[in-house]
């Protein structure tokens, strides 16, 4: 337990910014799933939104920190290339 006072301002800190995280990371899984689901179905207009909405999520959780940004543009351009492949 954090016993000056700085280190308990840290300890609040980082149990409110785990929580954020937890809650972005969890939103941004919700959507590549609906995604690759969309994708599966062949659901070519509904895909696309939902590729749109995915790669939206990822690139703004890479740009907090809460992804890595290479980690994120992996998952945009396996998603994009598999909309494409759909549609085809």
């Amino acid at each position: 337990m954090a016993n000056h006072k700085s280190a308990m301002k840290r300890a609040r800190q980082t149990v409110q910014r785990r929580a954020r995280n937890r809650h972005q990371r969890s939103r941004l899984r919700t959507a590549v799933r609906k995604a690759r689901e969309a994708i599966d179905q062949g659901d070519a207009t509904g895909a696309a939104s939902a590729v749109r909405n995915a790669e939206s999520l990822l690139r703004r959780a890479a740009s907090k920190g809460i992804l890595h940004s290479k980690t994120a543009s992996r998952h945009v351009a396996r998603l994009a290339r598999a909309a494409h492949q759909a549609q085809h």
